[in-house]
């Protein structure tokens, strides 16, 4: 807890105070849903909503401060601080609330357009093995050792981030692995960390509606590397893991300062080297040269993607001090994350993946890397989720007809549309790009959907079901069900063995 004279004296600049400056804060909230008896009220604006017009409930609920940018009508009784920029005083006052917990714990932070998920999962697994207690904060979850927090943006907002951080140092962890990324770095979301080691996977075009370039996306990346020089402020040890086979390379490589950098690779001559790759349908398998190992590893994933996380996640465990053995004992018996390119065995002579792949971008990569593993055929599920954006329903459409031998459109999360239009628009798509040899099907209901596709599955097969990945639901447009595409696949191969 903390006064609201000591938070002020933490803002860098100009600020009026309006009430009592003595009171105690004991939380920091921009949700007024979560507010607590004394807690700051943070009014933030968003694009639909401003935080001022929920200050009031805020305050009903037990908040004694609001921070805003303009005098609000409130009671006297109730402390306003009112600021220029109301994110920049939050990422001056909220770490120190917390007492810094970025700064006490090590701090992994993975960036990359594709990839974060599962390397730090795979860095995490690491360093439990060897015996840490570790956290993880990403697109799935938050995760504190083996305990599970729901999670709302890939790296939360300041005020979240820090209260998770702060969660994770109470609970005894020693290590935080987390996902940064693009828009965290530009937005200043991780203000207040003091990052150990940062890893850059890989970058392709993403979020320019954003940055607007890629040159302003890639110096977004930089910052996290930038960082670990220029926020060298509690800890030592610092080190810069780095894809050189990326085109973007260099420049993430110009901003790592002095800090120790260890690459990584397998086109180019690297610290770190993967040779002799063979991907399977069901496997990966390849060697590892590197000054700290020397190595044939076999792991239980596949895809080529998987062997770049690996050598990305063995040179973070290797920056954070693990040994040898223990990363490549981790790397044989590390399964796939929830949802990222997840292998479905049920006993089935044919592979099956789920794959949270729901843009064309990312579809696509997934019928890439599944024809990579030269199956006999390529065998796609996949929708469109209701609510949004309508103009890639044709191009996933193209895209599965372009990459596939057989696709299948279905419902996804339809939400309040009508799944059956949806589906119609994607076919517009299939039909473009549709060739001799190759067919598709319409099946509106998932379930019947992927029982279709494990039907007509042969030995040698590959079927990629996309779009929903780990999350076990579907947005209908009047209730959520359970759904989950990892279940409706083993129990569709059951059935057939029946």
């Amino acid at each position: 807890m903390k006064t609201i004279q000591e938070l002020c004296a933490k803002i860098q600049g100009a600020y009026t105070l309006q009430g009592n400056e003595t009171g105690v804060i004991t939380g920091i909230v921009a949700d007024s849903r979560e507010v607590e008896k004394g807690n700051l009220f943070v009014c933030v604006a968003g694009a639909h909503v401003d935080g001022g017009d929920f200050a009031i409930q805020a305050i009903e609920k037990g908040a004694i401060a609001v921070l805003t940018v303009k005098p609000l009508a409130l009671p006297s009784t109730i402390t306003q601080i009112v600021v220029p920029d109301v994110h920049v005083a939050v990422e001056q006052m909220v770490p120190y609330f917390y007492d810094y917990p970025g700064k006490k714990m090590r701090m992994i932070g993975v960036t990359g357009t594709n990839g974060k998920t599962t390397t730090t999962h795979m860095i995490a697994h690491m360093l439990r093995m060897a015996g840490h207690h570790v956290g993880v904060l990403g697109t799935i979850h938050a995760l504190l050792d083996d305990e599970e927090l729901p999670i709302h943006n890939t790296t939360p907002d300041v005020v979240e981030l820090q209260r998770f951080l702060s969660l994770m140092y109470d609970k005894g962890m020693s290590h935080v692995v987390m996902e940064v990324s693009s828009h965290a770095l530009a937005l200043h979301r991780v203000a207040g960390i003091e990052f150990d080691t940062a890893v850059f996977t890989n970058l392709t075009q993403d979020h320019l509606d954003f940055h607007k370039t890629m040159e302003r996306y890639v110096a977004a990346k930089a910052e996290l590397f930038r960082g670990l020089t220029e926020n060298r402020e509690q800890k030592q040890g610092k080190t810069a893991i780095i894809n050189v086979d990326d085109e973007w390379a260099q420049q993430i490589l110009d901003a790592c300062g002095t800090a120790k950098v260890l690459t990584y690779g397998i086109e180019q001559k690297a610290d770190l080297r993967g040779e002799n790759v063979r991907v399977e349908l069901k496997k990966a398998s390849f060697t590892v040269q590197g000054n700290f190992v020397n190595a044939s590893l076999e792991m239980p994933v596949t895809g080529m993607f998987n062997v770049y996380n690996t050598l990305a996640a063995m040179g973070a465990a290797h920056a954070e001090g693990v040994d040898t053995a223990v990363i490549e004992q981790a790397v044989r018996n590390f399964h796939a994350v929830p949802g990222r390119f997840e292998l479905v065995e049920a006993g089935q002579d044919f592979a099956i993946v789920v794959d949270y792949s729901h843009t064309p971008d990312s579809l696509e990569k997934a019928l890439v890397t599944a024809r990579a593993l030269n199956p006999q055929r390529v065998l796609v599920v996949f929708g469109c989720g209701g609510d949004r954006d309508r103009t890639k329903r044709p191009i996933m459409g193209r895209i599965a007809a372009q990459h596939a031998d057989i696709s299948i459109v279905t419902s996804d999360n339809p939400r309040s549309e009508d799944p059956e239009t949806i589906v119609k628009e994607i076919e517009v798509g299939v039909k473009e790009a549709i060739t001799a040899g190759k067919t598709y099907k319409v099946i509106v209901d998932r379930r019947k959907a992927i029982q279709k596709a494990v039907g007509l599955a042969r030995s040698g097969d590959i079927i990629i079901i996309a779009g929903k990945g780990h999350e076990t639901y579907q947005i209908l447009c009047d209730k959520t069900i359970h759904f989950d595409d990892r279940e409706e696949a083993r129990q569709a191969v059951l059935a057939l063995k029946r």
